[in-house]
């Protein structure tokens, strides 16, 4: 079965997590055909690096990927070996993907804030000790270090993708960034947007606009889930959102102020105990799905699995390269592959494996 190198889906998206998971689920999208297997790390049993090596592990033909991991949580030299090992244990599948996280978490954990500086700094740096630099008296955003080496040289160093949805870390994705991961719930307009504030800047910094993968993410909610189950993935998955980081979700969107009011206004808001779509009761799940306006959810892939394949294979005309089939399993979304196969762009044919990567 051909490979569909354009679609990845998140490893182990549901709540509670059960890591015991991963290396079947992992093989089944491999069967199946998906691209990549997308890590977003989590602070209890979600470690990035010990689950992209069981990605690695478990599978020969799938993509592997963070998206995202933060810089700032672990020392340079930790993440460079980190990045090292998976490209190498991988066969050059892994690709590293880095966000700024959130900052009320950063402000809580004691560490420091990710910034677009810092970024641009741990990205140059990675790059310099991948390709066998010694590098002594580093002193920028992310620190001062003395000597940082890891006495290797990669053949082949894994690409640095950056998460992002705010336009000015999609500008420095621009300047900087071998591929870029986008967020759930953008409206076809804010795709648009991202895609253009990533390569225009490329052009403008004299890089090749058509060297950067794009991935856009498309929450996956067919009718073949029980209803109730339906609520959660969607309205209650972007209800979780819109507690951690609300600004930059409604900004990218240009989504009403007014709005957002009215769904924090909701049993499920104002008495969450917790991340949203994993605490909130079916009435709440219902109250929110009446809150949140419909456009809101309304670029998701949503209906059958004919409508859903539809729905992904529509993002490549809004200029992405590859697509993240989110809050789905890949037994769940066996079927919309299924039909997507049948009505594939001839655009999307013929990517790399490696996320990070596209056509030299």
């Amino acid at each position: 079965m051909e490979q569909l190198t354009e679609l990845g889906y998140y490893a182990l998206s549901r709540h509670p997590v059960t890591p015991r998971e991963l290396a079947g689920e992992a093989r089944f999208a491999d069967e199946i055909g998906l691209g990549t297997a997308f890590v977003s790390e989590r602070f209890n049993v979600k470690d990035a690096a010990a689950l992209c090596g069981a990605l690695a592990g478990a599978t020969e033909n799938l993509g592997i990927a963070t998206a995202a991991t933060n810089h700032n949580t672990r020392h340079p030299i930790i993440t460079a070996t980190m990045g090292a090992t998976l490209a190498e244990v991988s066969g050059g599948r892994f690709a590293l993907g880095l966000g700024r996280g959130i900052t009320p978490q950063w402000q809580i954990l004691g560490v420091p804030l990710v910034t677009g500086a810092a970024l641009r700094d741990i990205t140059g740096l990675l790059r310099r000790l991948w390709a066998g630099e010694m590098v002594v008296g580093h002193d920028g955003p992310i620190g001062s270090y003395p000597l940082l080496n890891l006495g290797v040289t990669l053949d082949s160093p894994p690409p640095i993708m950056l998460v992002t949805m705010s336009r000015k870390t999609l500008e420095l994705a621009g300047e900087i960034a071998d591929g870029v991961v986008l967020h759930t719930y953008f409206s076809a307009d804010a795709t648009r947007r991202a895609v253009a504030h990533v390569r225009e800047t490329a052009e403008r910094t004299g890089r090749d606009p058509a060297s950067i993968r794009i991935w856009s993410v498309v929450a996956t909610v067919s009718d073949d889930l029980d209803p109730a189950d339906r609520m959660r993935r969607l309205y209650g998955r972007l209800a979780t959102y819109l507690q951690g980081y609300p600004d930059q979700l409604m900004g990218a969107n240009q989504w009403d102020p007014a709005d957002l009011e009215r769904v924090r206004a909701t049993t499920a808001f104002t008495g969450a105990r917790g991340p949203i779509d994993a605490t909130a009761t079916a009435d709440e799940l219902a109250e929110l799905a009446e809150a949140i306006p419909e456009a809101w959810v309304a670029d998701s892939a949503t209906g059958s699995p004919s409508d859903c394949a539809k729905t992904v294979a529509e993002q490549f005309a809004l200029g992405v390269d590859s697509v993240i089939l989110h809050g789905a399993t890949p037994t769940e979304l066996a079927p919309v592959v299924s039909a997507y196969r049948d009505i594939r762009p001839e655009r999307a044919v013929g990517l790399p494996v490696n996320p990070g990567r596209m056509p030299s």
